[in-house]
């Protein structure tokens, strides 16, 4: 993750804190092992204008935006958190 991700978080309440992270092991995660896609409930969907980057809906106001790094385990896709706030697709820029 980047720092910037590392921020956002930390500037999170602790009831979103827990909607991202249930969001992440309960959905994301479950879905980026099938290698099918994201449910739809997740919105995943490539950043227009930034190439290789992604964002994901973890609360009904709520985004992150990601990439797929180098595996670090063989085999195991390697997602870098780049952004995760309520509003981070309008207030600044670099996803």
């Amino acid at each position: 993750m980047t720092d910037r991700f590392k921020k956002d978080f930390a500037d999170l309440d602790p009831t979103d804190k827990d909607r991202f992270e249930k969001a992440v092991k309960d959905k994301f995660v479950p879905d980026l092992a099938t290698r099918t896609g994201f449910r739809l409930g997740l919105r995943v969907k490539p950043v227009h204008g930034i190439p290789g980057v992604f964002e994901m809906t973890w609360a009904p106001d709520g985004r992150a935006t990601f990439q797929f790094g180098d595996e670090v385990l063989p085999g195991e896709p390697h997602i870098i958190w780049r952004r995760g706030t309520h509003d981070i697709l309008t207030r600044s820029p670099g996803a």
